[in-house]
């Protein structure tokens, strides 16, 4: 069976920032990721709230991230699957690639496997899923050139990805339930001045129509129960997060949907197990508090391997 002091499963920003962190402290490090380095930051257009970067797009960040990991020689390592497992003492990682199978006993585990985004559950979604119901603005806003399309959400990611696809779309409806949105400030101002961006307050999607594509929204005013169609080529889903939780679920103390309960040395209840990120319960989910989180895992876990081999 492979041995490893430190297992990292997940390469976003929490997961790249505790494999730097990890590396630095002279720890055996391997990183293992099922999609690509950053995470879901490759999904976003444009990052301009982290300090010292004044702007980069999601994908540049994660290829710097991977670049800093790579420079202290991290292994970063592909996988279709990812599940922990715990036999008597021992911290077992159990990997899938295609058709193999293989085990990695680690003596501290950090979980960084982030977040997705959720599904509105109407009818008519799943089905048109790729077919005009989308989840990335940044990878599905091009095939939408001067078309009416909508985003179904009011936070940050929704008012921002619908500013961000004003540069395909010739109209940009932001449905929203309530009778404002929960953005921050500034990127309320910044789409509510976007002349292509209408906000549809008060409003929830029953079912998305359309023979193949998406043609037609069926909404419903919350407050008059009125009901109104809206013909769009597309509908964007920013309605909040689910965690990323499959590899340990079950396994350590989570809260209600999932999130991972850490203390703030990202310690689990699992003694050798840490979480970082947007998997943690936590009140801000952006790029710099993943990043922290990382760091503080991977230190908090060197102190950890440094107890068991002193004992």
């Amino acid at each position: 069976m492979e041995k490893r002091e430190l297992v990292i499963i997940g390469a976003g920003p929490a997961g790249m920032s505790a494999a730097i962190y990890g590396k630095r402290a002279g720890l055996d490090v391997i990183v293992l990721e099922k999609a690509a380095v950053g995470g879901q930051i490759n999904n976003t257009d444009e990052i301009e709230n982290y300090p010292g970067i004044a702007h980069a797009t999601g994908p540049e960040i994660g290829t710097m991230l991977k670049d800093h990991a790579l420079k202290f020689e991290t292994e970063i390592r592909m996988v279709d699957d990812s599940k922990v497992e715990l036999r008597g003492d021992k911290k077992i990682v159990i990997t899938k690639k295609g058709k193999d199978t293989n085990e990695i006993e680690a003596e501290a585990i950090i979980v960084a496997t982030g977040a997705h985004f959720k599904r509105l559950g109407c009818e008519g979604e799943a089905e048109h899923i790729g077919m005009g119901v989308s989840f990335c603005a940044i990878c599905d806003g091009a095939f939408y050139e001067d078309l009416d399309i909508a985003v179904v959400g009011g936070g940050n990611t929704a008012v921002e990805e619908g500013t961000y696809l004003t540069k395909f779309a010739s109209k940009v409806y932001i449905i929203h339930r309530r009778d404002e949105f929960r953005a921050e400030k500034p990127a309320v101002a910044k789409a509510l001045a976007n002349p292509k961006i209408q906000p549809i307050y008060d409003t929830v999607v029953e079912k998305i129509e359309g023979n193949g594509m998406v043609e037609n929204l069926v909404l419903k005013n919350v407050k008059t129960g009125e009901i109104s169609n809206l013909e769009v080529a597309g509908v964007f889903m920013f309605v909040g997060q689910q965690p990323n939780d499959e590899c340990v679920r079950g396994l350590v103390e989570a809260e209600k949907g999932g999130w991972i309960i850490t203390n703030d040395r990202m310690e689990t209840s699992v003694k050798g197990i840490f979480a970082a990120g947007d998997i943690r319960s936590k009140f801000l989910r952006q790029v710099i508090t993943a990043a922290s989180d990382g760091a503080i895992a991977a230190m908090a876990a060197s102190a950890y391997i440094s107890n068991i081999e002193k004992s």
